[in-house]
């Protein structure tokens, strides 16, 4: 972590296999310990003091996110997935990424499923979660995938349904094969779109020169504000 972080360290929050197995293609097929770690969530960083106190005032947090490379049955490693809540304004809490060493897919999906994305993101890369979209993290490579998010500390993050349909809409298989989880169109009692794939520069739905490391941005002004005031959103996103 020193080489992407050179702040005070939490001890961080983990996910085992026993935490993921509702959310897998193919739960009976990990052949890990339950208890073996998947990935690692730095939350709430700050630099020093200063930084905490811009970031508290803007209502953010900023976090890191470690996921090594593993293969769960024929499933690369990934996050759980969650959904967003509305804000009090009735537009839906986005969520900013970075990936700082590694590579991701990047996995969003509107709630009433009319669009699904792969985002293919690379180091340096920044990854925009829009109003109204879930999403997951997934480690499609054989490095550690090392990501930072900055994102609103107002809502808790809804995994209820990721849970309870097993996964996203989609699997990330080996091979970078995509199978569909039929759970989610006996849900929705519909046909599920498909997914489209694109890079992180071809997606684009940024509203800064994503040049810049996204802790800079979130404590050096108010460029990341509307991440916990959504109504501040540019129209494009």
């Amino acid at each position: 972590m020193d080489r992407y972080w050179k702040g005070p360290l939490p001890e961080p929050s983990v996910r085992t296999v026993r935490d993921m197995a509702c959310v897998l293609a193919d739960p009976d097929a990990v052949a890990i310990d339950p208890d073996t770690p998947l990935y690692y969530m730095y939350r709430d960083l700050a630099m020093n003091e200063e930084d905490r106190e811009i970031l508290s005032r803007q209502n953010l947090r900023y976090d890191i996110t470690v996921i090594p490379p593993a293969m769960l049955g024929r499933e690369y490693v990934k996050t759980k997935g969650h959904y967003h809540p509305d804000s009090l304004s009735g537009i839906g809490y986005p969520e900013l990424y970075q990936v700082l060493a590694g590579r991701a897919y990047f996995l969003l999906q509107k709630k009433d499923l009319t669009d699904i994305i792969a985002v293919s993101a690379d180091t340096g890369d920044c990854v925009f979660i829009p109003s109204d979209y879930g999403h997951i993290t997934i480690n499609c490579s054989d490095m550690t995938l090392v990501m930072a998010n900055v994102v609103s500390n107002l809502f808790s993050s809804e995994y209820e349904l990721y849970e309870q349909l097993c996964g996203g809409s989609y699997y990330c298989l080996k091979g970078n094969l995509w199978s569909l989880n039929k759970k989610w169109e006996e849900y929705f009692k519909k046909s599920i779109p498909s997914y489209s794939i694109v890079n992180a520069n071809e997606y684009k739905k940024l509203f800064f020169d994503n040049s810049s490391f996204i802790y800079n941005l979130a404590t050096e002004g108010e460029c990341l504000l509307c991440l916990s005031e959504p109504e501040r959103l540019p129209s494009q996103c």
